[in-house]
């Protein structure tokens, strides 16, 4: 998990450019649009919406683009009609990737993915060709710098999380699925501020990752990031810490 939260804070630090936030937006619309098309508009019954339309808020996209996706996925207003696909593969050095889109053009999609993946050394699978290396889990990130660990320990485990992890100045709690929005009702119940929740693929084992593979891995995952069509990436990649520093 300790790769995960790397790259999860490098993404979370380049959006911060007006470039790469307007990009995020893109992303973030098109899963609030999808979340309220399947599960209706209301966030307070619809787990994913409520996910999207906080994460949306956490990077401060206007009130007024929220609502206006939520009513595109419900059908008030007209708006594309987005596909959920996914794609496995293999990166430098091995290392196994499974990429999760929403897109209007799955021809497009596989090309644009196939075309990053070949030019960084890497090449497309088959499905299931590494998705039996992940588990799908809650993330939830606290600033340890800001609150005490056993309140956010004992919120958390109450509400039946798996475990928490420090890892630099920050709280890091895993949970199943099911159980990831009553953590975060728990930590938030408790006083506790969550600095960001999401569902995620985490790696079962992690592949060490350095030199010119590491280099080139990196390259590739912000390739994958930056087409509209991806929505998240992940890889079991343990890379190593100064290739991310230069990321950074």
């Amino acid at each position: 998990m300790a790769g995960h939260n790397k790259w999860s804070k490098i993404k979370r630090k380049k959006a911060v450019t007006d470039q790469k936030r307007g990009a995020q937006f893109t992303k973030l619309i098109r899963e609030i649009t999808v979340a309220a098309r399947d599960g209706g508009g209301d966030p307070e019954y619809n787990a994913r919406l409520r996910l999207a339309v906080d994460t949306a808020k956490a990077a401060s996209m206007p009130a007024e683009n929220i609502d206006r996706a939520i009513k595109k996925g419900t059908g008030e207003l007209e708006g594309v009609n987005y596909e959920e696909v996914t794609y496995e593969g293999y990166g430098p050095g091995g290392v196994a990737i499974f990429i999760e889109c929403l897109t209007d053009n799955t021809n497009r999609s596989v090309a644009d993915v196939r075309h990053a993946l070949t030019k960084l050394d890497g090449s497309l699978g088959t499905t299931g060709s590494v998705a039996w290396q992940f588990d799908r889990k809650g993330i939830v990130v606290v600033d340890a710098t800001r609150f005490d660990e056993d309140d956010v320990f004992e919120a958390a485990i109450e509400a039946g999380a798996e475990d928490v992890q420090t890892e630099d100045e920050e709280f890091i709690v895993r949970c199943d699925v099911n159980e990831f929005a009553a953590v975060q009702d728990a930590l938030k119940a408790s006083g506790v501020e969550v600095s960001s929740a999401e569902l995620t693929m985490i790696a079962q084992n992690e592949v060490p990752v350095s030199g010119k593979d590491g280099e080139k891995l990196v390259r590739l995952m912000e390739m994958l990031d930056d087409l509209d069509d991806v929505q998240k990436v992940h890889s079991n990649a343990d890379i190593d810490e100064a290739i991310l520093a230069e990321a950074m």
